[in-house]
């Protein structure tokens, strides 16, 4: 109720091709997966002065249905991928887990991305690059190489087809702003962005997976049927009205998808979920949907504001960080009533909430809490993904993550174990003793780390060099190029 008609017509027409409606109403479908409850998504006042509550410390006035998938296939902490020069290897030993089939024709982008991946497996050793911390990275010749690259040569084109408010309508605020501040700064980009289809390495499908939630999906019926015929539709349109597509059958496509059921939305059309590259904050590989070495991990970014996406940032120095760890947060998923049970109120220096005291609050909120921890605990919720991990790193604090299968963002380029602690499910009731097992002098540096990693997760209305904007263009590039294959003459 209250919500506006949706239209499912393709909007403005591209110039390429005359227009093709999408069906004017959506056919049911037996429900072939169950969907859990949206998670709560608050939009605040833009220029608010006291600062809005957390929502994930906010009641859930709704019930978590059954799960989409079962339970992981296995345990244990986020296993890395090769080394990324590895990912270039001929030979075929680091090659993602499934090659795309050779494209129906060659185009001159193919020879580019080609040239581009024989460059980056020879890049030249970076010693005491200025502009980039070496620590951080897995490789930094290889991800400088990339980066140069794709400044050079990328080229995306993005599809006008698709009507407002599902496609070219982001939302700037929430839990899930990642997808939108990419949209908003991919469709302004010129740097990037081609209009003549026939030069671009890349496709960009503009629709936002929390949109598609808000206008699709019918409030207890336990099913994400309309989402995922929805999609399968749009692409069998784009695919019936233009060659692109067809030409790779997706592989030289992708999304940018932060809401938790992004993955599901392509349940329905096989190239989607099997041959496009899926930019997901939900990014777990136990539940067959995200791709190691072929998608990408999206941070999930929670931002207060549309007009000022980086505020108070920062926090206190190492020195007078007097809480060891810190988590509140209410009981979503399987690992947090777990956390809670063996640390909730039980210890001086873990502070582990389920919702942070009246009286504590007066002195210290949420974020002065994780602005005077030493580590903030990043537990799952009901899926791999937190907005914890980037708050974390924005307010100087040791992220400590906790979520099995889950690949952690940007981790084609950065080395996440110089700034972060990964700690497996099953070593919960151990984390105290994890955590002080730490030397001081390594949790310095990790703290050092952190505040120098900001700089590649913060949104800008103006992208710089090396943004989040950036970081995940980038982690897309690189993986179309080493998807891409050597034509043979």
């Amino acid at each position: 109720p209250g919500r506006r008609p949706l239209a499912l017509a393709a909007a403005a027409p591209s110039p390429q091709c005359q227009e093709v409606r999408l069906p004017s109403k959506i056919s049911p479908a037996p429900s072939m997966f169950s969907a859990p409850v949206p998670s709560p998504v608050e939009n605040f006042d833009d220029g608010s002065t006291e600062e809005p509550e957390h929502p994930d410390m906010k009641e859930n006035p709704l019930k978590e249905s059954a799960p989409f998938l079962q339970e992981p296939i296995s345990s244990g902490p986020p296993t890395r991928r090769s080394d990324v020069s590895e990912d270039l290897d001929e030979s075929g030993n680091a090659e993602p887990p499934s090659r795309p089939e050779m494209p129906l024709w060659s185009t001159k982008a193919d020879e580019e991305l080609i040239y581009a991946k024989k460059e980056i497996a020879d890049a030249p050793l970076v010693v005491g690059d200025p502009d980039l911390y070496a620590p951080l990275f897995r490789n930094i010749s290889v991800f400088r190489r990339s980066y140069e690259l794709m400044e050079r040569l990328l080229k995306v084109f993005i599809y006008h087809d698709g009507a407002k408010p599902i496609f070219h309508s982001p939302e700037l605020k929430g839990i899930y702003a990642s997808e939108g501040w990419f949209m908003k700064l991919m469709e302004a980009d010129q740097n990037f962005v081609v209009r003549d289809p026939n030069r671009a390495h890349l496709f960009y499908l503009p629709y936002s997976a929390r949109q598609l939630e808000h206008n699709l999906y019918v409030p207890g019926s336990n099913t994400l049927d309309p989402l995922s015929i929805f999609m399968k539709n749009y692409i069998d349109m784009i695919s019936a009205k233009f060659p692109y597509w067809n030409r790779t059958k997706g592989a030289d496509h992708f999304f940018v998808a932060c809401h938790d059921w992004g993955p599901y939305t392509t349940k329905l059309h096989d190239e989607l979920r099997k041959n496009t590259i899926k930019a997901l904050c939900n990014a777990d590989v136990s539940e067959g949907v995200f791709i190691r070495g072929r998608d990408v991990s999206l941070p999930e970014t929670y931002l207060k504001s549309a007009r000022r996406p980086v505020r108070d940032i920062g926090g206190k120095p190492a020195a007078e960080r007097s809480i060891l760890a810190f988590f509140a947060g209410q009981m979503h998923g399987r690992v947090r009533p777990v956390l809670v049970k063996y640390w909730g109120g039980k210890d001086a220096d873990m502070r582990i909430y389920t919702r942070i005291p009246r009286q504590i609050t007066r002195r210290m909120n949420y974020a002065k809490h994780m602005k005077s921890s030493k580590y903030c605990i990043c537990p799952m919720g009901y899926e791999v993904n937190s907005p914890r991990i980037v708050e974390a790193i924005y307010y100087e604090c040791v992220p400590v993550i906790i979520a099995d299968n889950f690949v952690l963002p940007f981790d084609d380029a950065l080395d996440w174990t110089a700034f972060s602690v990964v700690v497996a499910e099953k070593d919960v009731p151990r984390l105290k003793e994890i955590l002080l097992a730490i030397p001081e002098s390594r949790y310095i540096t990790m703290r050092s780390n952190v505040k120098k990693v900001q700089r590649h997760f913060l949104w800008h209305t103006k992208p710089v060099k090396y943004d989040i904007f950036h970081m995940i263009l980038h982690s897309v590039w690189f993986s179309r190029v080493n998807q891409v294959h050597q034509v043979e003459q």
